[in-house]
């Protein structure tokens, strides 16, 4: 009896139960992982983003009794494994290689002047870092909470991996928040920048992009841009290597498995791994509140910047030249959804105006500028 007695008790000082009463704040977490969970299901918010970092959250959160390799923090456990591909930043360069092998580039190739809108909204970057550092933060880590303003997860990961790997977690929940949330924060601004009558121009078609130009087009943005911000190759090098696998017309295996089966698996396991990061004994601080702030000023600000360089550019253009200031909202690198909101507010508007197009150029244009902005604030600050 009582060796049963002990047993028993042993049991119980192994259950989530019996260490919740150690650190409630678990159950905070846990309801933010479900509120992801539930976002994703009925609103249909980025699901194949919220769904592995909520289930992430929550497994994250499940309190159990330290010292048996069972947390993400504890050397040794499966999750602490998985981990390392954030940690070291492996994660996001193959990311970007999915990304680079399911884009078309033609958009911004056929009116490459959008991609200095791509250029304009990183002014959220900029705009952050200083903000970061005037609330208290190192320049490091001001950095790396800066970079939420380019609305690009895979390089917030890779950035805050290099500059601040203890705030990782809070600036990877933070910017894949923020991505999700496209759709609810940039309608608003939109409307408020942009007046009726700017919001009705319609666009001239883009034109047609040879095939040659495709296939050049990658390999001259790798050159051009690794040549500016060498720091930033790991991302950019497999982002134009992975459109190059597509536009080749001779890789087309290679490039279906960047494009469906890797970057699945990839998105599958940094889902998971960035949620469970939130444990909250690390992550329910007050540095953590302030960079959420942050980050939402920052994406704000990123938004903004390209609506009125947008405005600023058609002072500049005349006739049917003139763009669509819509498209500058899709300046932030959230591909594709930045477009997909432009494109529904061009509908709202006028029920034949379509800008999907138009703005998947300075929307991923903005993936490239946010990976060079990732690579000169590296160069700088590391």
């Amino acid at each position: 009896m009582n060796h049963a007695s002990n047993g028993l008790d042993t049991f119980w000082k192994f259950t989530g139960f019996y260490n919740l009463m150690s650190n409630p704040s678990n159950l905070i977490m846990i309801a933010v992982g479900l509120f992801f969970i539930f976002l994703a299901i009925k609103y249909d918010y980025e699901p194949l983003l919220l769904i592995p970092i909520g289930t992430g959250v929550i497994l994250g959160n499940i309190p159990f009794a330290e010292g048996y390799q069972i947390g993400l923090y504890e050397k040794g456990s499966v999750l602490n494994y998985l981990y390392f591909g954030v940690q070291q930043g492996v994660y996001p360069p193959l990311i970007f290689l999915g990304i680079g092998a399911m884009t078309d580039f033609s958009s911004l190739i056929s009116n490459p002047k959008l991609m200095i809108l791509g250029a304009a909204a990183q002014v959220g970057i900029f705009a952050t870092f200083l903000g970061a550092s005037a609330l208290g933060f190192t320049a490091q880590e001001a950095g790396a909470i800066g970079i939420i303003g380019g609305a690009d997860g895979p390089t917030a990961i890779f950035l805050s991996s290099k500059l601040a790997p203890t705030l990782m977690g809070a600036i990877a929940i933070a910017a894949y928040s923020y991505m999700a949330l496209v759709p609810v924060i940039q309608p608003p601004i939109m409307r408020l920048i942009i007046p009726k009558e700017e919001r009705l121009i319609k666009m001239k078609p883009p034109r047609a992009v040879s095939k040659v130009e495709k296939i050049m087009f990658p390999i001259i943005g790798l050159l051009l841009t690794t040549f500016i911000s060498p720091s930033a190759l790991p991302l950019l090098g497999m982002l134009f290597f992975g459109n190059l696998l597509k536009e080749s017309g001779v890789t087309e295996r290679l490039a279906d498995t960047a494009r469906n089966s890797m970057i699945n698996i990839v998105t599958i396991l940094l889902g998971i791994t960035v949620g469970a990061s939130t444990q909250a004994d690390y992550f329910l601080t007050t540095a953590s509140l302030k960079i959420f702030g942050l980050g939402a000023v920052s994406f704000m600000v990123a938004t903004a910047g390209g609506l009125f360089f947008a405005r600023l550019m058609n002072l500049f253009l005349k006739g049917d030249n003139k763009i669509n200031p819509l498209i500058g909202a899709a300046g932030v690198s959230a591909v594709p959804d930045s477009a997909r909101v432009v494109q529904h507010e061009g509908l709202k508007n006028d029920p034949n105006n379509h800008l999907l197009m138009h703005a998947m150029a300075p929307n991923v244009s903005g993936v490239i500028g946010s990976a060079v902005a990732a690579g000169i604030l590296l160069s700088f600050l590391l």
